[in-house]
């Protein structure tokens, strides 16, 4: 398993919808980072959809699966960003560290109001139409973990691509 030099922490509360934590397995593989599933789960981890969605990526992500948000929490003993549609800061307006956590709540319902209460500076919104419930977890996920990692200049991570049969 490859580690990149920023680790970011990507924790999922109570997730409901198994191809929605297969995208998000996919995005921790491609930028190295940790992925953490909160119970209960709406799902099994040998789920087909989950498994499917997350292709071939499965070996290159670190999974590990808590059973309170508090235990994640405090077993990671880092910076943490509480992502919701209730936050009055931008998701671009707060410094990200190398090794910072970002909480993503389950589909239906997102965080706990009273987790935001409780932790008001931590919590950031990703902007979007008034009137809208909310975006798509996985897409919140890689909106968020992109912006992070560009915060570190991307570090570890490669910059340029090939192509596979011309040349450049």
């Amino acid at each position: 398993m490859y580690y990149n030099s920023v680790m970011l922490h990507i924790v999922l509360v109570e997730p409901e919808i198994p191809q929605n934590t297969g995208n998000i397995a996919r995005t921790c593989a491609a930028t190295g980072s940790m992925l953490h599933l909160v119970r209960p789960l709406g799902f099994t981890l040998d789920d087909r959809y989950l498994k499917r969605a997350g292709l071939d990526y499965w070996d290159s992500v670190e999974v590990r699966v808590h059973d309170s948000l508090e235990e994640a929490l405090y077993a990671l003993g880092k910076p943490f960003w509480l992502f919701t549609t209730k936050a009055r800061t931008c998701y671009t307006d707060v410094s990200y560290g190398p090794d910072d956590v970002l909480v993503f709540g389950k589909e239906t319902a997102g965080l706990p109001e009273e987790l935001l209460v409780a932790h008001p500076a931590s919590c950031v919104r990703i902007p979007m139409l008034e009137g809208k419930r909310s975006l798509n977890l996985s897409n919140c996920v890689a909106v968020a973990a992109y912006e992070a990692l560009r915060r570190q200049n991307f570090a570890g991570l490669a910059a340029a691509g090939e192509l596979h049969r011309l040349q450049w």
